[in-house]
């Protein structure tokens, strides 16, 4: 098999980890409350991602990097996982799952109106164009189509999905001043972040952990945020054509709605998919135009 091929069947195997996670989100919330499921994934990320990094020989990278800029490592831990997954997951706990996991799509038109006073750049017609035409896909989606402010199923879970992408983008931009490879550099902010995890497991432990609870939490922390990111990163690694594997990552909020519904038995709303055919192609637009 070609570097090439391999970059695309890794690619489409991350893709179709992470069309899972938001039926897990859900899952996993129907047996823990947020906090613990932030530690125990966070917990077992960071064990995947030190295992990958021993494996491969960077334990020494992760530490210099760590030795060189605790601060700001200890801050981008601090946003991802813990402060992002935690707003994320508040609210998955208050939304349709689908609502959530699109709203949350918005991320990249978010990265780029915050790219305005963080970077100084400015947003071009496309920008702009790219920009209300996803917003207007999160009303369509938070009021399913009635355009009134009473149709939003709960304003505190839309705030937090819009908060999640502001997060997201803001953790996004502040990665932008490492230069270490992205594996280095996303063990050491897990490993920052496994003491606050571990703070937080203590704090909140329940009085009975159900193994359908600890499993579920498992999975998210593999398959959100450890070996997922591992095969992504190694496809772009391989691939010949960046764009061709970049481009995989639009299959994953389409093959999530069908799991939602087939999995979680949320009947996709109409308002949804007419949501989501403004933002897919809102993301794709702003790409296209930096």
């Amino acid at each position: 098999m070609t570097a090439s091929r391999k970059a695309i069947l890794m690619g489409l195997v991350a893709v179709a980890l992470w069309s899972t996670v938001a039926t897990a989100f859900k899952i996993a919330l129907s047996f823990l409350s947020v906090d613990i499921l932030v530690a125990i994934s966070c917990l077992v990320s960071t064990v995947i991602l030190v295992a990958a990094a021993w494996w491969r020989g960077h334990l020494g990278l992760v530490y210099h990097e760590i030795q060189a800029k605790p601060l700001l490592y200890a801050v981008l831990g601090l946003t991802n996982p813990i402060l992002y997954y935690s707003v994320l997951l508040r609210a998955y706990d208050l939304l349709p799952a689908q609502q959530a996991q699109t709203i949350n799509y918005t991320w990249a038109i978010t990265l780029s109106l915050l790219a305005i006073p963080v970077l100084g750049q400015r947003l071009g017609r496309r920008d702009w164009i790219a920009v209300i035409l996803g917003y207007f896909g999160v009303v369509v989606i938070a009021t399913q189509g009635r355009f009134e402010f009473g149709a939003i199923a709960s304003l505190l879970g839309l705030l937090l999905a819009l908060v999640s992408t502001l997060l997201w983008a803001g953790f996004w931009l502040a990665n932008t001043r490492l230069k270490a490879e992205g594996s280095v550099s996303l063990t050491a902010m897990f490993l920052m972040a496994s003491p606050v995890a571990l703070v937080l497991l203590w704090w909140c432990f329940p009085t009975e952990l159900s193994l359908k609870g600890l499993l579920a939490a498992s999975y998210v922390g593999a398959f959100e945020m450890g070996i997922t990111f591992l095969l992504w990163s190694a496809a772009l690694k391989q691939a010949e054509n960046v764009s061709r594997v970049a481009n995989l990552i639009f299959l994953a909020p389409v093959l999530s709605l069908v799991l939602i519904q087939w999995v979680l038995g949320e009947a996709i709303h109409p308002a949804t998919l007419i949501g989501f055919a403004c933002i897919v192609p809102a993301v794709i637009f702003q790409q296209r135009s930096t």
